[in-house]
């Protein structure tokens, strides 16, 4: 058995901080579908300025993952949907809090490297502040005809035109599914330009998330925050090709799917949408072609 503070074995280390990392990527999802449940309002806004914490968390943990040697787990721990209303989703994450101090504190105890504790040092003062805040918000939305709703997961958008709900989910599940590639890229990468690219890609394929999984909550669904298979492998042109494969699918399916929507609203927002993965796939393009300059043999001088 380990004693306190002295597990040095890198690849255990690696294992623990994956653990942590799941965890992590559970409550971004748990805590902003309870955001979108909620709408809009401070108490939503409360819970969305946590889960961007939790993301930063996320970062930090998988660079230090690949700072060790090791590879960051992309998929996600277990997330709570549980619960019939605002008060009882709090207590979700009250509960999910208090998993995640629980753990810190074990294996702030048992690693020996003093970055890695002290990062989860820092990390473990976030969480017990979003346990403060979250009893809080439990307290405020306890009771009343709050409660009186049913679980997220059996919501369905009633009066919605299906074929209008199903774009608006395919649109949720690929920004997630390339939220969670680029962020892959982006630390394991050692091109830094290409890498600090690919994290403003992740924030801004984030945003197209929230627009669109906004859409589905306000209409009376539940957002389907699910991935598709993730490109993790190959060097970083491989990597790039694969994400400029991915910007150009997309842009070609809003491009088709604009022509079924009659809201102008929501037109206008996958038009948006659209244009920016353009972008993305321009961008990427031209790092690419630099990535690949970049690994060409230097020609020998002439005589």
């Amino acid at each position: 058995m380990e004693q306190e503070g002295r597990m040095n074995d890198k690849q255990a280390v690696v294992d623990m901080l994956n653990a942590d990392l799941r965890d992590e990527h559970a409550a971004v999802i748990q805590y902003l579908q309870h955001a979108y449940a909620i709408g809009e309002g401070e108490e939503a806004c409360e819970i969305e300025a946590i889960a961007r914490e939790e993301m930063r968390h996320f970062d930090w943990l998988a660079q230090a993952i690949v700072a060790l040697g090791g590879r960051p787990d992309m998929e996600r721990g277990k997330v709570d949907l549980s619960g019939g209303g605002p008060g009882e989703w709090m207590a979700r994450d009250i509960l999910a809090e208090e998993g995640a101090i629980a753990q810190y504190k074990k294996h702030i105890a048992a690693i020996a490297d003093s970055k890695v504790k002290r990062l989860l040092q820092r990390i473990l003062a976030d969480e017990e502040a979003h346990h403060d805040i979250f009893t809080h918000l439990a307290d405020k939305l306890a009771g009343g005809k709050a409660e009186a709703q049913e679980p997220l997961e059996m919501r369905k958008a009633e009066g919605v035109p299906p074929r209008v709900l199903d774009i608006l989910q395919q649109g949720v599940r690929h920004e997630y599914t390339v939220i969670l590639q680029y962020l892959y890229h982006n630390f394991v990468t050692p091109h830094c330009e290409v890498g600090r690219e690919l994290e403003m890609q992740a924030i801004n394929e984030m945003q197209h998330l929230g627009w669109l999984a906004e859409e589905v909550a306000e209409l009376g669904g539940h957002p389907d925050i699910a991935h598709a298979a993730l490109s993790l492998e190959g060097d970083t042109a491989q990597m790039l090709q694969a994400d400029i494969e991915a910007e150009r699918a997309v842009a070609l399916d809003y491009t088709r799917q604009l022509d079924e929507i009659e809201d102008e609203g929501l037109r206008k927002l996958l038009a948006r949408i659209r244009d920016h993965e353009v972008y993305h796939g321009a961008v990427l393009s031209d790092l690419l072609a630099e990535v690949e300059e970049t690994a060409k043999p230097e020609e020998a001088p002439g005589p």
